[in-house]
């Protein structure tokens, strides 16, 4: 199987380019022929594109954010629909959900802040594709190269590590390695529609911090109090605050068998 990758340089993209050797990279300046020319022979194209979301959001960035998504899988839109590719792969988020609600995908209400905009923005921008479409809805991805944990690491490292506030929002997570085992069986089976890319088992802040402890074997009586996040990212802080009850039940019902579904079991195998 050989596919094409935006955002190819970033934490997912990376472990992708790993994962998948036979793939080209589809680069930000590229148009849309140069975009279909790259498309010769590609049987999946993987939308990755976007500016990092953990930056303060002043209004400016905010534009950043939405343009590096929309005007990015626009382009990849309509290259794809004048190729042979067969399949479009593009990426949201779960923070089109609401804060502290369950939900599969089957959830009938979305989010109504500014992240939750985007990501609904993001999935009808790709939506237009005329090939079958596949959204991966992420959850926090773990792994050590990049995202939350690798930012977590150091603090905790230092005895410094502890919990968000009081500890008590959720949070829906993926094993970065169960994430490349989730594109190769939507791949592999072309499948289409809306996938939350998230364990079966989400975790209270604090019980993250308490299993990342342990596997440091390192003390985490530290809180963050919300208040310095604000200080430190502004509105953008509250996608570190945001309390997320997420579950896999697309993904289950084809079958998917995830191979690290609990929190301490995933940070070992990270962190071994």
């Amino acid at each position: 199987m050989r596919i094409a990758i935006t955002g190819a340089s970033g934490f997912v993209g990376t472990h992708l380019r790993e994962r998948f050797r036979d793939h080209v990279v589809i680069e930000r300046k590229d148009g849309v022929e140069d975009v279909l020319s790259k498309l010769d022979g590609v049987d999946v194209v993987v939308n990755l594109a976007g500016a990092p979301i953990i930056r303060r959001w002043s209004d400016p960035y905010k534009e950043v954010l939405v343009k590096s998504r929309i005007q990015t899988t626009e382009k990849v839109v309509r290259a794809v629909n004048q190729s042979g590719v067969r399949q479009l792969v593009s990426t949201s988020a779960i923070g089109i959900y609401p804060d502290g609600r369950t939900c599969d995908e089957t959830c009938p209400e979305l989010g109504t802040d500014f992240l939750a905009r985007l990501a609904r923005d993001w999935e009808e921008k790709a939506m237009e594709c005329a090939k079958p479409v596949c959204i991966l809805r992420f959850g926090v991805v773990l792994g050590t190269e990049g995202g939350a944990l690798r930012q977590m690491l150091t603090p905790f490292r230092l005895g410094l590590g502890g919990p968000i506030g009081d500890g008590r929002m959720m949070t829906s997570w993926i094993d970065v390695e169960d994430l490349m085992n989730i594109y190769s069986f939507v791949m592999e089976r072309g499948l289409s529609g809306v996938f939350n890319a998230v364990s079966p088992n989400p975790v209270s802040n604090r019980e993250l911090t308490r299993a990342l402890a342990r596997v440091l074997r390192r003390p985490a009586f530290l809180p963050v109090p919300r208040f310095v996040l604000k200080l430190m990212y502004g509105e953008a802080a509250d996608v570190l605050t945001a309390s997320k009850i997420v579950y896999p039940k697309r993904l289950l019902d084809e079958g998917f068998e995830f191979e690290y579904e609990e929190i301490e079991r995933s940070l070992r195998h990270l962190l071994s």
